[in-house]
């Protein structure tokens, strides 16, 4: 049974969120994406130290932090998001940085590899029920002609995630171990929590889509079935996992390049990284929002996918730089420009995926996204690395893992090619449509 929304969302506009409230819900999101990556990828910093605390491989080192947290963090989203397309996403989202919180805070009294790991599973576990119903309720709260942007200040919380975390990872580990380093980042988020089910309402699902119809959620096979058969949406998801993959590789593996090849202390390698991918990474993924919605309404909205396909190419030869150079100094400086323009691709597919799927069908859709994009990116993209050096490292020694972070370009390039191939699908359907309506709009999509 489906019921049209335009009069309960007139109805709500004397109580629907006024300006200041959606700003702060998306500033607590915000913080609730950046303390999931605090607690992610604080095991980049960490990994030289646990490496040899614990006598690891790159290879066992790689698993954990990348394909075994992602099998679970990525499986359980779906079933998380059906919920969330059902119930009360605000609770869903509080109850989940509890878990993972108190995970992150456990990982610290890990004294063996398989006791790590278990922990790492059960972080992955409760990050798995927050990012789509976060999507969904962006997409509720923000119209679509600025929803790219929302979505790309959504995401800079990964790079604000990374600069806690390896800023509060490389100094922790130096003062008192990396131990405490783990406990430190996990307790906030049990407060944060507590913020977002106390201070947060749920807002009314596709109040920021009038006219749209609301149907009850499908079934699983009805979303995969709806998104294979939009080819946006499908190159979106594919360069946006690719990325992901060199992303989440470069991430968890570069601070350990650092310390290892340049013998770069982790309090300074997590000081310059955090500027680095923190704060150049946060100015870079905002960026690639606000352009993505400027140039489509200048250009065309073709220029959402363009942009990508641009940034990651310009990215390449710099990161190339970086893995190659001789002294640190060096490889912090080429480091700029892909630590900028990495994120570029972020807010523009979650909003992407929001605005092209119908309204009952955000969450799961968002976390079929979120799944090709981890079990691809956070699941094989460490491992790869890590696999690649340990099989080098007879020929090349420690020099290994400059040739495994290099590799990574043949997936850079590949990654580019979707968002090319995508924009120009975009392209292709405004000549279809009738002069003035937008290509993205929800009506075209769903017809």
């Amino acid at each position: 049974m489906s019921r049209d929304i335009s009069d309960e969302v007139s109805h709500m506009t004397r109580g629907t969120e006024p300006q200041r409230e959606r700003r702060y819900v998306l500033a607590v999101l915000v913080l609730v994406f950046a303390s999931s990556h605090v607690d992610r990828q604080i095991m980049g910093i960490l990994g030289q130290p646990i490496k040899e605390s614990l006598a690891l491989t790159d290879t066992q080192l790689g698993l954990m932090t990348g394909l075994m947290f992602a099998l679970f963090y990525a499986t359980l989203g779906m079933p998380m998001a059906m919920w969330a397309d059902r119930g009360n996403r605000r609770n869903i989202i509080a109850l989940s940085i509890s878990l993972w919180s108190a995970a992150t805070a456990i990982c610290g009294a890990a004294s063996t590899y398989v006791q790590l790991l278990i922990a790492r599973i059960f972080v992955g576990v409760g990050e798995a029920g927050s990012n789509p119903p976060s999507h969904s309720i962006i997409a509720d709260l923000y119209e679509p002609e600025v929803r790219t942007t929302a979505m790309a200040i959504f995401a800079t919380g990964v790079n604000f995630g990374i600069l806690i975390g390896f800023l509060l990872g490389g100094w922790v580990n130096e003062w008192i171990g990396w131990r405490w380093a783990f406990v430190i980042a996990g307790l906030p988020g049990l407060i944060l929590g507590l913020i977002v089910r106390f201070t947060v309402r749920e807002p009314i699902r596709g109040q920021s889509d009038p006219g749209a119809m609301v149907n009850r959620p499908p079934r699983f096979p009805v979303v995969i079935r709806t998104m294979m058969q939009k080819p946006v949406v499908l190159h979106f998801v594919l360069g946006s996992a690719l990325a992901s993959f060199v992303g989440y590789a470069v991430v968890l593996w570069v601070p350990v390049y650092f310390v290892r090849i340049h013998e770069v202390g982790t309090g300074i390698a997590g000081t310059w990284l955090a500027l680095l991918i923190g704060g150049g990474g946060a100015l870079g993924t905002f960026l690639g929002g606000y352009f993505a919605d400027r140039l489509s309404t200048r250009l065309g909205p073709s220029w959402r996918s363009w942009i990508i396909a641009i940034a990651i190419i310009a990215a390449l030869p710099f990161s190339l730089l970086t893995y190659f150079s001789d002294t640190a100094f060096q490889g912090f400086v080429a480091f700029v420009i892909p630590s900028i323009l990495g994120g570029v691709f972020i807010g523009p597919t979650f909003a992407m995926v929001q605005s092209r799927m119908p309204i009952e069908m955000r969450s799961v859709a968002a976390s079929i996204n979120l799944f090709v994009g981890n079990i691809i990116g956070l699941g094989v993209g460490p491992y790869a690395v890590g696999a690649i050096s340990d099989t080098l490292q007879p020929t090349y020694g420690g020099d290994s893992l400059r040739y495994a972070l290099s590799a990574l370009a043949i997936v850079s390039i590949w990654s580019a090619l979707h968002f090319f191939l995508g924009g120009r699908r975009i392209r292709d359907e405004v000549l279809l449509v009738a002069p003035g309506t937008p290509s993205d709009s929800p009506t075209i999509e769903r017809g």
